[in-house]
């Protein structure tokens, strides 16, 4: 028998997104709020040269940045 998320053709990591999303929207206003603080990310990466670690950049914001310069062109 296949997972509920395999027959809807998403992955798991979308389903546990989609779970944990709904979980915290259900709960009472107080603990809702501090469930939402535990559930944000922030992802942040380097890129390495020479065996030297360059400047540290959000992912989000490096992101953006990416793609207003691929429209621009």
């Amino acid at each position: 028998m296949a997972f509920a998320w395999k027959a809807a053709g998403i992955s798991y990591n979308r389903y546990i997104s989609v779970a944990s999303r709904v979980v915290r929207r259900s709960l009472k206003e107080e603990k809702r709020i501090a469930a939402e603080k535990r559930g944000e990310s922030d992802l942040r990466f380097a890129k390495w040269e020479n065996g030297k670690q360059g400047e540290v950049k959000n992912l989000t914001d490096a992101n953006a940045a990416a793609d207003a310069q691929s429209a621009s062109s």
